[in-house]
């Protein structure tokens, strides 16, 4: 999983085996720490909306699991706040 942020904003990028285990119903979770704090983005598959307290920031995806799932499309978008993209970024050794 690959994160991004901007003011307002987050991206996710996602490969093929990251958004199968989003299909199987698994939570997947990146985790960024330093001495005294840290945070923690977790993209689950069994929830809605974007919640988050202090360091952590849950994505919940199932409500637009459906849609990411389209081969055709490439992302689906939670309007936040945070306003987060999530999208596909698969590689030629992943098609």
């Amino acid at each position: 999983m690959k994160v991004r942020f901007t003011s307002g904003k987050l991206r996710v990028r996602l490969d093929d085996l990251e958004v199968a285990a989003l299909q199987g119903e698994e939570r997947l979770t990146e985790h960024l720490t330093w001495p005294g704090g840290g945070w923690t983005l977790t993209l689950d598959p069994t929830t809605n909306g974007v919640a988050g307290e202090g360091g952590t920031l849950t994505v919940g995806l199932r409500e637009l699991l459906p849609h990411l799932l389209e081969e055709d499309r490439e992302g689906v978008t939670l309007p936040g706040p945070p306003r987060v993209d999530v999208e596909k970024e698969y590689g030629p050794q992943h098609v």
